[in-house]
């Protein structure tokens, strides 16, 4: 289980000011079910809370818990030897390193040719064509994105962060990359915490949590949460606390490179 207890986040102001912007404001949570989905407009602290889990960034106060230990001063290499992993909203570009040894190292092992094709396969990608590639620019965006989700299955991480996964994989369809989520549950019997604005990733969420101006807006189920968050007036999304901004992609706008 994950908690946050009193957890907030500022930042130096950029206006010359000396005052601080607080990004994410004095947030208590406990994070223990199966599928939750952290969602809210942009520039409401969805990512920021990602990264904090991680230990990216670490909270200006409050202190961050994992399985009741106290990781709020933890490296980000400490963390993942805790069992937390995480896939960015842009993957890293690694040059002079190639797909194999990347989900190896991911792996914490080295693991055989096979192996690392069932993880390319399992996100779409055909791997023959990927195996022996570098990790670098004659990359798209869309393919360092599904590597990289390949990479974090083959962490088998307990507690596993992915923020926006769906972003440039618009080729490969979403009942994939949740077939890919359900997998990853069923080898970790851990938690899968997916920052997302796709209502098709919101529905597969056992936890829908809605976050606006760096506060808990809205917490609970999807049955809770969905049918206030979808109801749209005047181009905003309601949530059962009030109106947060355009928060959601529909279905049908779901676009992107691949």
């Amino acid at each position: 289980m994950l908690e946050f207890k009193n957890v907030s986040y500022r930042v130096p102001s950029q206006n010359g000011t000396g005052k601080e912007i607080e990004i994410i404001k004095n947030v208590n949570l406990k994070i223990d079910e199966r599928f939750v989905a952290i969602t809210g407009p942009n520039g409401s602290g969805k990512s920021t809370m990602a990264k904090l889990v991680a230990g990216i960034i670490k909270p200006t106060e409050g202190r961050i818990y994992l399985d009741g230990e106290d990781i709020t001063d933890m490296s980000i290499t400490e963390r993942a030897q805790k069992g937390i992993g995480y896939a960015f909203q842009q993957p890293v570009r690694f040059k002079g390193i190639t797909v194999k040894d990347l989900i190896s190292m991911a792996a914490g092992k080295n693991i055989n040719i096979h192996q690392a094709c069932e993880y390319l396969s399992e996100v779409g990608l055909c791997a023959k064509e990927y195996i022996n590639r570098e990790v670098n620019a004659s990359l798209s965006g869309g393919e360092l994105k599904r590597i990289e989700i390949a990479m974090v299955n083959a962490r088998n991480t307990a507690f596993t962060v992915f923020d926006e996964p769906e972003a440039g994989i618009d080729l490969w369809s979403f009942n994939s990359l949740i077939e890919v989520f359900k997998k990853m549950y069923d080898r970790t019997k851990g938690t899968i915490l997916i920052i997302s604005h796709q209502e098709r990733i919101l529905d597969i969420a056992d936890r829908v949590i809605v976050i606006s101006g760096g506060t808990v807006a809205d917490d609970g189920t999807k049955e809770e949460v969905l049918p206030t968050l979808l109801s749209q007036s005047a181009g905003c999304c309601q949530t059962r606390n009030g109106t947060i901004g355009k928060t959601v992609a529909k279905k049908e706008t779901v676009k992107g490179g691949a």
